[in-house]
């Protein structure tokens, strides 16, 4: 018999696997509810979002949602909104931000995860990470080509940039993220959730 995904977060919230590779311990983050809608697959969490507990409690979260257009009790309403990162928990600084989430943990988990969030209707592809294991040969030949062919890959999934603060650069090198993509993905997610 199939586990149930209320024992399956049960069982990935004790998660130790890499927890001699994680320097501040592991504290897997993420949401998850059988009923949502809208799956968000981001990368991994960072150290606010490590020591909330929560997904999204930055700066980055503030951004997402306002490209989502939901307020944040929306956003925290795990029946209406997965939130399923490549890596549960945050997994160290690099010279240039954050590591790349660790491998073991969508190898051990992703898939059981995906299999039981059978109401999803459309998901937010967030970062390299996210798309390579999402969409895999379907994506194009770097992040940038990916999201600005997002009509390609239908109303289920929108391939979108990282939130963060480190992309308002990217963001102003390409303005048709605002004027042309963002308007989609709200109406997107007002009709998935409606």
């Amino acid at each position: 018999m199939a586990q149930s995904l209320e024992r399956l977060a049960l069982e990935a919230r004790s998660c130790a696997l890499c927890a001699a590779d994680l320097p501040l311990g592991p504290r897997p983050v993420f949401q998850v509810d059988e009923r949502a809608r809208v799956l968000i697959a981001a990368q991994a969490p960072g150290t606010k979002v490590h020591a909330s507990g929560r997904p999204f409690t930055d700066a980055s979260g503030d951004r997402l949602r306002d490209w989502m257009g939901i307020d944040a009790e929306t956003f925290y309403d795990a029946s209406q909104v997965a939130i399923l990162p490549i890596g549960f928990c945050y997994p160290g600084c690099g010279k240039s931000g954050d590591l790349p989430p660790r491998k073991e943990c969508a190898v051990e988990w992703r898939q059981r995860f995906i299999d039981r969030l059978a109401n999803v209707q459309m998901t937010l592809v967030i970062g390299q990470y996210a798309m390579a294991w999402h969409l895999q040969d379907r994506k194009q030949r770097n992040l940038t080509e990916t999201v600005k062919n997002w009509s390609a890959y239908g109303p289920e999934i929108f391939p979108l940039p990282h939130p963060s603060p480190r992309n308002n650069i990217w963001l102003k090198k390409n303005p048709w993220f605002n004027h042309d993509l963002q308007p989609d993905l709200r109406k997107g997610v007002r009709s998935t959730l409606a």
